[in-house]
């Protein structure tokens, strides 16, 4: 299939690419759900009771709910820079989106290009022994006019995050809005099959390299019980320790059997967040916290303030030492290839466009499992950066592809694709009873057949 899907298309040129097992096309034309739903939805449904089961959503998530709600979607686009040697910062930014793939860079390759400056300049300016021609203070010049307007431009860019939570928010809480039921109904329909395994089983691990809060918002709808590295009430902090504490007891009467809660999911942001806040700890040591922050709070927040923006973890930041940069996004990272590095692994991504090289080293890795999967769910190719990953990774029958804007779209994906919450118990026991009441008929080999042959009930 990669052969084909290279050579009747080419590989920066995919516009609907669906490979499902052994269902496998690349229609030129738009595709119709009843000539792949029959295919693609058992194949998902098979998948998706895989013994370490892992979701990777990207920002493709929240601009397709943003883009329903009718609000605008966060501007990734560069921030203009006034300071000297704006056009060296540039360039690197330049050529760090050359390096992953992108045509174009983002405010992302920018930041991680002005913090990389501003820690050289840190070193010059710091360093007693430099006199030559005036270097240290000309570092400490530049060091002062890059520093603020870094926070500057982490403050604007914390401001159109909370922006689009704010709008879809909105759209959410007005009952009068056309399209509330229809934000909300997607928002929901989409995580329910991630989220809806049976207690028994390892939790489904979503990921995330967003850095607005929608998922977990999408989780509060639904009473997703979400399990993650924070501990705490008032100001919850970041652990090392990954303890899952998803257990209950069964009421006084009964000899206190535990149970495992259903509707529990862990989850891990691993570009931080923008309630993440970096602070000292009783202890003096550093720690990270997620603040109060509600769901897009208003620029006048205290939470939300430009004194606050070097404090904020979002990937890159503004950090000040290396501590800091490799806490805690090591951890959560790690967490990633533990999760996702096993036999019997799966992972769907959906609205990540492959264009973080750390995460894709990862993926890279847990495809050298032979049982292990990668469905990839997309809007569009991602500007060659999905067939680019394909042909490097070189492993076909473990990558299955929704590829185009017919798969891509929120709508039609929940409605003919994604597998329906509890349709694997449900429909199985429905069909048993089918083939017990002679309502349906097979061989010996098909479903039901142990009940037929043995006359037992199905429980």
């Amino acid at each position: 299939m990669g052969d084909q899907l290279r050579n009747q298309h080419g590989i920066k040129t995919w516009k609907h690419v669906v490979r499902a097992g052994a269902h496998c096309q690349c229609p030129d034309s738009d595709p119709k759900p009843e000539d792949h739903r029959e295919h693609v939805e058992p194949w998902l449904s098979a998948l998706f009771q895989a013994e370490h089961f892992n979701v990777l959503i990207g920002s493709g998530f929240t601009t397709a709910i943003a883009n329903i709600a009718g609000v605008s979607a966060v501007d990734m686009r560069p921030a203009s820079f006034k300071c000297s040697q704006a056009d060296a910062v540039m360039q690197a930014a330049c050529k760090s989106a050359k390096g992953l793939g992108r045509k174009e860079p983002n405010i992302e390759d920018q930041m991680r290009a002005v913090i990389e400056l501003i820690g050289g300049l840190r070193v010059l300016a710091d360093c007693t022994s430099v006199n030559d021609g005036g270097l240290r203070k000309r570092a400490d010049d530049l060091l002062q006019e890059w520093t603020p307007a870094l926070k500057k431009t982490l403050y604007s860019f914390l401001k159109k995050i909370l922006a689009t939570e704010h709008g879809i928010d909105r759209v959410l809480a007005d009952t009068s809005d056309a399209n509330t039921d229809q934000v909300r109904r997607l928002l929901q329909s989409f995580l329910l099959p991630f989220g809806s395994r049976v207690g028994t089983r390892e939790r489904t691990h979503i990921f995330t390299t967003n850095y607005d809060r929608l998922i977990e918002y999408g989780c509060d709808l639904l009473g997703l019980r979400v399990v993650d590295r924070f501990v705490g009430s008032i100001a919850p902090v970041f652990r090392s320790s990954r303890l899952g504490i998803d257990l209950h007891y069964n009421p006084p009467g009964i000899r206190g059997e535990p149970r495992y809660l259903e509707g529990v999911v862990r989850f891990t942001k691993l570009h931080g967040s923008v309630d993440w806040r970096s602070a000292t700890g009783p202890s003096g040591c550093p720690e990270i916290k997620r603040r109060g922050l509600p769901f897009g709070a208003d620029h006048d927040h205290p939470d939300v303030q430009g004194n606050d923006s070097d404090r904020l973890l979002i990937y890159p930041n503004a950090a000040k030492d290396v501590e800091t940069l490799e806490f805690p996004y090591a951890e959560l990272f790690r967490d990633f290839a533990a999760a996702v590095c096993q036999p019997n692994a799966v992972v769907v991504t959906y609205g990540y466009g492959f264009g973080d090289d750390h995460v894709n080293r990862i993926l890279l890795d847990m495809l050298s499992i032979p049982s292990t999967h990668l469905v990839i769910i997309s809007w569009d190719d991602a500007d060659g950066r999905i067939p680019t990953f394909h042909d490097r990774a070189g492993h076909d029958a473990q990558i299955s592809l929704l590829i185009g804007s017919h798969f891509g779209d929120l709508a039609t994906l929940t409605e003919h694709y994604l597998p329906k919450p509890a349709i694997d118990r449900t429909t199985s026991r429905m069909v048993d009873l089918l083939y017990r009441r002679g309502s349906l008929k097979s061989d010996t080999d098909g479903p039901g057949a142990k009940h037929r042959t043995s006359g037992e009930e199905p429980a």
